[in-house]
């Protein structure tokens, strides 16, 4: 697939599934804590991968857990929300330290090439963790910001599938969203830039589903970003 790269002053990357793998992590470590959570209350089915995607994945934290327990009829007072969340960023933080987290080749072949081409970079992650993510998989300096969970919390922007933190990362890199673009794995990401009317929001296939992704406003889907690094760039 093509992208004139020379038509956008910037590119803003969700970091789990979208640079890093450790989606997977998080997919984890929400399924121990709401499962074992769950097994407590009667009447309640298995929490699932299908649960992740519909109610969980790209959005912040607490977020997360509030939209599940309703997807489920529980009552969600605050202090369970802060509980469950806290349990869940302690697994991953648990994983992340045990097992370390290597970046998608295709990703980093396409950090490579705009690089090359001198196009300001941002991280823009629902995540208190992205951060240590970065660091732990050696790219903390490929980007001129990060705009993670806890930035946002600082700043009192809403979480994905609000526009606000994809709007803050192109203006922190002086650009606007008309000449932005978003690369996002997850539904709520990619109605995020889709509601920010963001110049290109490239949908990265990671579990959600190339139709999915598409019906969440994604103006193309691939499976890896190697797809859109130029093919005189990967020989």
């Amino acid at each position: 697939m093509t992208v004139d790269w020379a038509e956008y002053a910037a590119v803003l990357f969700d970091l789990d599934g979208v640079v890093t793998p450790t989606a997977e992590v998080h997919m984890l470590a929400w399924s121990e804590m709401f499962n074992a959570y769950l097994e407590e209350q009667p009447g309640q089915a298995a929490y699932t991968d299908a649960d992740y995607f519909a109610h969980v994945d790209g959005k912040p934290r607490y977020d997360g857990v509030r939209d599940f327990l309703a997807s489920r009829g529980i009552p969600a007072p605050e202090d369970l929300v802060v509980e469950l969340g806290d349990r869940k960023n302690d697994a991953f933080n648990e994983v992340l330290e045990r097992d370390g987290v290597t970046a998608y080749p295709g990703s980093v072949a396409l950090l490579d090439h705009l690089r090359a081409l001198g196009k300001p970079l941002a991280v823009v992650s629902s995540s208190a963790n992205a951060p240590s993510v970065l660091e732990a998989a050696g790219l903390a300096d490929r980007f001129d910001t990060v705009v993670s969970g806890a930035v946002a919390k600082e700043r009192g922007l809403p979480g994905k599938p609000s526009p606000d933190t994809f709007e803050y990362a192109a203006e922190v890199l002086g650009a606007t969203p008309a000449t932005s673009v978003v690369l996002e794995d997850a539904v709520s990401g990619v109605r995020a830039g889709r509601a920010g009317d963001f110049g290109l929001v490239v949908g990265v296939d990671r579990g959600a589903g190339v139709e999915t992704l598409t019906d969440a406003g994604a103006d193309l889907v691939v499976g890896d970003l190697q797809e859109l690094v130029p093919q005189e760039v990967e020989q």
